[in-house]
This record gives structure tokens, C-alpha cells and sequence, in this order.
């Protein structure tokens, strides 16, 4: 039996054949040529993909679902093929090069205390991209975000940063985790249709032991939205994910205080946006 490969990919696709691709083309030829695994998940798409990505990756393992299983059921089929001691998560609509992944790779064995960590997130202009990393989404914390986006006073964050730091999450756009922390808390939460998944990888995660860390030093181009749905389609599954998040961490008091805020709070965002596009 050969020897398992030092880290294996999983990329999710779900009708963006093109977009996978050229996500494909930044890493995957040369990763493969270093002995790396990589795993495309084609979750449910109409539009030709699989077929496609084998012809032009023919040394990708292609997974196909019948149906789309979410951002979570789609990459944990691929985790439950994947045989690396490290796995990456990378979205289609990211562009990364070998050598960030391969130096983020080279960061667990650096610090043995880290079980999650993500490349530096970087717009397609460039910028470091927002909401990249946080804290854990308490109430309190989310008092004071929201209150800082109502009075326009910025992020909590500086999403700027240019050295490694440990924080409460990562964003799962491209985001590493060692084989032994994945062992002891187990594959993303199903129960999630979109977004909180990653938020409850880590926090499952810190809760074993392991750190959390945000690492700048190894970026990727975060092309952003390219696969997700619409954005109100977008903004209701943020929100009920927000919701299970709590019920499945904060208990049924703070889940029922949240569900209270939710309300006011997005009718207050509405009345800024309306307002600001009227000015």
C-alpha cells in the first residue's frame, strides 16, 4: 500500500465549470506533480462540469453527486476520500498558487499546536479581503459589530494584517486542517445550508485543544461570490445559519434574544441602504 500523499485538495463545484478551472490550473498541475491529491466534488451541476474537469484534469479524483448537498455535505464527501495528512478546502473562486499552499501546508509542522489555518485573503484588486477571520459570534460581539456598521465607524478588525494570528475562525475559502484534529472532531456540520460551517469547524476545533490562525504571510486571490447564490437568497441563508449556529452552541435563551435582534437589525440596515441610494 503506498504512502499517504503529504496533503490532499477538495474543491467544490457547482455549475462553474470555467471558474473551477481556472481555480484548477493556478495549483493543480504542479501540486500533483509533488505527489499531492487532489479531490473535485461536483455538487449536483447541470452544466457539463464533471466531464469537462476529468478531460482537462485527467490526475483529479472527480467526485459526482446526484444532487446539490450544500457547501458542508459537498467538501465532506470529498474529506471522506481525501488521504492527506493535511486537507485544504479551496473554493472555486479562489487562485492559489502551489508555493502559498504548500508553505501554508509547511506551517503544521512548524507548530504542532495548530490544527486549523488560512492563507492571507486577497481581493481581486488586490485588497485583504473583509470578514476573512473574527471571533466567536456571541451576542455581545455581534451587539458590537452591528453597532459599528449602523454608525458607519468601520470593521471590529484589521483585516490588513501582515504576520500570523490566532483568532476564533477562519473563513473556509481556503482554509487547512491537520488530519489529526480532523480525526478528533470530526467532518463539517451538515446541518448548516451555507456560511457558520467553517465558524463551527474552529470553534469545535479550539474546543479540542487545537489553535486557530490566520497566516498572511501565505495569500490567495479571493475572487469572492462567483459560486454563491443570490444575494438575498445569500442573506437569508447567512441568517439561518446564524440561527442554528446558536442553537447548536449558545442554548435556546440566546438563540431566542438573537431571533428578537435579527428583526429590527435588518430592517435598520434596509433603512440605511434605501437611504443612502436615495441620496
Amino acid at each position: 500500500m503506498s504512502a499517504p500523499p503529504s496533503a490532499s485538495i477538495v474543491t467544490l463545484n457547482y455549475n462553474t465549470r470555467e471558474l473551477t478551472s481556472q481555480c484548477l490550473a493556478s495549483f493543480a498541475p504542479a501540486l500533483h506533480q509533488c505527489g499531492w491529491q487532489i479531490i473535485v466534488v461536483d455538487n449536483g451541476s447541470i452544466d457539463g462540469s464533471a466531464d469537462a474537469l476529468r478531460a482537462r484534469y485527467p490526475f483529479a479524483e472527480v467526485i459526482v453527486s446526484d444532487r446539490n448537498l450544500g457547501f458542508a455535505g459537498g467538501n465532506n464527501l470529498g474529506l471522506r476520500r481525501a488521504r492527506g495528512r493535511v486537507l485544504f478546502l479551496i473554493n472555486s473562486d479562489v487562485l492559489a498558487s502551489a508555493e502559498a499552499l504548500q508553505g501554508l501546508a509547511g506551517q503544521f509542522e512548524v507548530h504542532p499546536e495548530v490544527g486549523i489555518l488560512s492563507a492571507g485573503l486577497r481581493t481581486a484588486t488586490g485588497e485583504a479581503q473583509a470578514f476573512a477571520y473574527g471571533d466567536d459570534p456571541t451576542l455581545g460581539y455581534l451587539m458590537r459589530r452591528g453597532a459599528r456598521a449602523l454608525l458607519r465607524r468601520g470593521p471590529l478588525h484589521r483585516w490588513n494584517v501582515d504576520q500570523p494570528i490566532e483568532t476564533g475562525w477562519v473563513s473556509g475559502a481556503c482554509l487547512a486542517i491537520r488530519r489529526e484534529a480532523l480525526e478528533q472532531i470530526g467532518l463539517l456540520d451538515e446541518r448548516f445550508p451555507l456560511y457558520f460551517e467553517d465558524n463551527d469547524w474552529c470553534l469545535r476545533a479550539r474546543q479540542a485543544g487545537w489553535k486557530v490562525v490566520y497566516d498572511p504571510r501565505f495569500s490567495v486571490t479571493h475572487l469572492g461570490g462567483r459560486s454563491q447564490p443570490q444575494r438575498r437568497t445569500a442573506n437569508q441563508l447567512y441568517y439561518r445559519s446564524m440561527i442554528e449556529f446558536y442553537a447548536k452552541h449558545y442554548g435556546a435563551l440566546r438563540t431566542g434574544l438573537l431571533r428578537g435582534a435579527l428583526a429590527p437589525y435588518r430592517m435598520l440596515i434596509g433603512v440605511r441602504a434605501a437611504v443612502d441610494r436615495s441620496g
